[in-house]
């Protein structure tokens, strides 16, 4: 073979390999745009049916006109403290507005909330862990979001603040508002802790 072959046929090997590796790239190229695509779509997907949820539920209204979307962003907002009966674990929460206030002194010191502070009971029907090596209760189903808000000018009877009951149902994945929720424990239970601005729970020491 003439070195003037051999240089073609190198070449030629040289150019069939370029070609084969652009191929390649293309197919790896295309492939990652498809996943990048994908991914997004699936992003996209799961935030437009978490923004369903939130219109939803911050549409509702109690009966005695508090709007859920008052607490938009609730699902955020610091522990204040935390309950228990035989039935229902709580957390109780805080907006801001009221975590300041707290960590201020109120209402140990004798101030009131100032308006603008708002509080969220989130309940759960307990059930006892499966994984843990000693006997502890966790949450299981989620109930109830019981919610206060201080207001002096909205709710001058009731101390300044308003109070509404959100109910959840697990199987349709949607809350309502409770119907009874204006002869719920709001403000005749809070009475008893009128001293503290009707608020039963301190900020939890942690």
């Amino acid at each position: 073979m003439s070195e003037l072959v051999r240089k073609s046929v190198v070449q030629e090997q040289q150019e069939q390999k370029i070609e084969t590796l652009t191929a390649v790239e293309r197919i790896a190229g295309f492939t990652i745009v498809a996943a990048a695509v994908a991914l997004l779509a699936v992003l996209a997907a799961t935030a437009l049916f978490a923004q369903g949820q939130d219109k939803d539920k911050y549409s509702l209204k109690s009966p005695s006109g508090i709007a859920f979307s008052d607490f938009r962003g609730y699902e955020d907002w610091a522990a204040a403290s935390s309950a228990r009966t035989d039935e229902i674990l709580k957390v109780i929460v805080s907006n801001p507005t009221m975590i300041t206030a707290y960590k201020a002194g109120i209402p140990g010191n004798g101030q009131p909330f100032p308006d603008g502070s708002m509080i969220v009971k989130l309940q759960w029907k307990p059930k006892k862990s499966t994984e843990a090596q000693f006997a502890v209760d966790v949450p299981d189903v989620f109930t109830q979001a019981f919610v206060m808000e201080k207001d002096s000018k909205r709710f001058p009877k009731t101390g300044g603040w308003g109070y509404a009951v959100f109910n959840y149902d697990a199987v349709s994945d949607k809350f309502t508002a409770d119907p009874k929720s204006l002869s719920d424990c709001g403000n005749a239970c809070h009475t008893v802790v009128k001293a503290k601005d009707y608020i039963f729970h301190p900020y939890e020491k942690r």
